[in-house]
């Protein structure tokens, strides 16, 4: 889903600086960050299994399964950082909008047309006959979908094309957010992006009823969280220890809000999910940048997870459009087998669906995305 983006520094990335206005990199973050691909892989996987929830009722895995909806978060607040964290390395660079939208184009549209096209042309094509095809070219919300606002309606859209709402977010939060980032001075983003924060779970208590579940202005949690590391990082002159124990305590504050989903449920909780995840994203930093990395980076860089998640985004947009082209000649034939037959089906799916992404990630996205090199801000 998210766009897999490098957190290189630009050429001439200094320490924190001590100017409040300033904005430099600081020289203990690492340049490359393969943990970030490990947390992209942690984030798929949970967001394809809980789309295969049905299929693991009554088995152990079913009570973790079902927080599989959160790693849409945890892809928020890795793009929230480094998003943010590109704005502020090249708000200087010459050509700076035109290379940073080019980028993100080259990053999010190709595979989004390549799942419009192959749900609404290519199979219907296959499977139905022209007749078929032009009714679902008929009756898609084109405009929605071509202007990345299908989150903001109550549009109804097909289970293989819902995953796109996410996608929008994000257009959305880069349409509005890279100007501000770019333009307001840094030690006034860390107040504009703690509002941000602040928004969406007001919004879910008082006003949430007036809003789709998938409205951007509820779902900023996560952006915010990654955003405020990225800003927090460029601007405070703080030790590498001082950001050790906000990252604990940013992993307990998101072990509150598991606390909240399993006995009370909040509106806050996705907030202090967000902020949990934003330790996560804080320890695999902290953990690359050591004299030798962390257990728990070495684990995120365990390489079959890294795979995962070089392709996540990919993955992210085909999987339940797989599930679907599947359907007919898997889950049938092992639906009476009972929750084997069921494991069968969810060990093809997730088999399928990732076979699938590493097909288009070397055919189709790794050649549009090298690309980027004609639009470098350096």
């Amino acid at each position: 889903m998210v766009a897999a983006v490098s957190a290189a520094a630009p050429a001439g990335a200094h320490a924190v600086p001590s100017a409040p206005d300033a904005s430099q990199r600081p020289a203990w973050l690492p340049a490359f960050i393969p943990a970030f691909d490990g947390l992209r892989g942690v984030a798929i996987l949970a967001v394809v299994l809980y789309h295969c929830m049905p299929r693991l009722q009554g088995t152990f895995l079913e009570k973790f399964i079902a927080w599989g909806w959160s790693g849409v978060s945890l892809f928020f607040v890795l793009s929230g950082f480094l998003i943010t964290g590109i704005i502020l390395d090249s708000s200087t660079a010459p050509r700076f909008y035109s290379n940073f939208f080019a980028r993100r184009f080259l990053r999010i549209w190709p595979v989004y047309w390549m799942l419009l096209f192959l749900y609404y042309f290519f199979f219907p094509l296959l499977f139905s006959g022209y007749r078929w095809m032009f009714h679902e070219i008929a009756v898609a919300p084109w405009l929605f979908l071509l202007l990345f606002v299908q989150n903001l309606w109550p549009v109804a859209l097909p289970g293989a094309i819902g995953p796109t709402w996410s996608l929008a977010i994000e257009q959305q939060f880069y349409l509005l957010w890279t100007p501000i980032a770019r333009r307001v001075p840094p030690r006034w983003l860390l107040p504009a992006a703690a509002i941000m924060l602040a928004t969406s779970p007001l919004v879910r208590l008082f006003w949430g009823n007036r809003f789709t579940p998938t409205n951007t202005i509820t779902h900023l949690d996560g952006l915010a969280v990654g955003s405020l590391i990225a800003i927090a990082l460029r601007v405070l002159p703080w030790p590498i220890g001082a950001w050790k124990w906000i990252a604990r305590a940013a992993l307990a504050v998101g072990a509150a809000g598991v606390f909240l989903m399993l006995h009370y449920g909040s509106a806050f909780t996705d907030t202090l999910l967000a902020i949990g995840f934003g330790g996560m994203l804080l320890a695999a930093l902290l953990g690359q940048a050591a004299p030798r990395p962390t257990f728990y980076c070495r684990a995120l860089t365990f390489r079959p997870l890294l795979f995962v998640g070089k392709i996540s985004y990919g993955l992210y947009v085909t999987h339940i459009l797989v599930f679907s082209v599947l359907g007919g000649y898997v889950d049938k034939p092992l639906d009476h087998f009972g929750i084997p037959g069921n494991l069968a089906i969810v060990g093809i799916r997730l088999a399928a669906s990732i076979s699938f992404a590493a097909l288009m990630w070397v055919r189709f996205e790794k050649p549009i995305l090298g690309l980027k090199r004609y639009f470098s801000f350096h």
